[in-house]
């Protein structure tokens, strides 16, 4: 899929590296399907701009919390985490007191230096290695791209791996990709800083096609979201079957992905402890 619109290059920036950025073959007629049942479903709930507010909310969370001077505390950390679906399920070890202070080294060392957008992978897989490599331990790449996203989201795109995992050849990129027989296809894309940036790309282009110029951003993440909560709700497996269970109303997958359930007006969150029971932390509002 390829916009016709030119694009003009300040010439300050044609000297500038930048990341390595694949070519990515996508699907209109699936996008355009995906984007129209986005737009129907969000009107029973006071339309797509409602969803937006809520994205730029939970932004401004991540924001007050992570670029302050002040160190990063418990009660903060176990905020973020309710607002990332595929985090909150996983990570409580490591929101116990004794072992908080990993969580919280690793957090501060990827952010640093976030300006500079050719170290993303190399921040990320730091991040990672910091942790166990194996399925309980799947939440920390999510954690990493739900807050250099959220902190960052002009320079960083949603970086999850229900977006696009190519270990698993699994996400939003094959559910989209356009092939004779995508089932049957390996997508040879790695997943990448310049993946991610390439994808919000052409996505920001398909809508710019479709009447939408203002908080992009945020529709790319709706759009995003849109098509994988269609893969959950058509063939999720027994992992996603376990985190998203399946609601009578399609738009909670997309809220769910987004992190937007994560909060209730009570101040109770979907962040379990050992107990069973939720944390509670001070208001949050994202939708209600």
């Amino acid at each position: 899929m390829r916009a016709a619109m030119p694009v003009t290059v300040p010439k300050q920036a044609l000297s500038r590296p930048e990341p390595e950025r694949p070519r990515l073959e996508l699907s209109g007629p699936k996008l355009a399907a995906v984007f129209e049942r986005l737009v129907s479903g969000s009107e029973e709930h006071g339309g797509i701009e409602r969803y937006v507010t809520a994205l730029q909310a939970k932004t401004a969370v991540f924001r007050q919390a992570l670029e302050r001077d002040d160190e990063l505390d418990l009660k903060t950390l176990k905020t973020l985490c309710a607002l990332s679906a595929t985090v909150r399920r996983r990570v409580t070890p490591y929101l116990a007191p004794a072992r908080f202070q990993v969580l919280r080294t690793e957090v501060a060392r990827l952010l640093a230096g976030r300006e500079n957008t050719l170290t993303t992978d190399d921040r990320v897989a730091a991040f990672r290695g910091a942790f166990p490599e194996d399925r309980k331990h799947r939440w920390v790449h999510d954690l990493a791209a739900e807050i250099l996203h959220n902190v960052d989201p002009e320079r960083y795109p949603m970086m999850c791996r229900w977006v696009w995992d190519a270990q698993s050849n699994t996400g939003v990129l094959r559910e989209i990709w356009h092939a004779e027989d995508v089932d049957r296809s390996v997508i040879d894309v790695p997943s990448r800083y310049g993946t991610y940036l390439m994808l919000r790309e052409e996505l920001s282009q398909f809508l710019a096609a479709n009447g939408v110029f203002r908080d992009v951003l945020w529709y790319v993440d709706l759009l995003t979201a849109q098509v994988y909560a269609d893969y959950i709700g058509e063939q999720g497996g027994t992992y996603l079957r376990t985190d998203f269970a399946s609601p009578e109303d399609p738009m909670q997958h997309v809220q769910r992905l987004l992190g937007l359930d994560g909060v209730n007006l009570r101040g109770r969150t979907r962040l379990k402890a050992f107990d069973g029971e939720a944390f509670v932390v001070a208001d949050v509002k994202l939708l209600d």
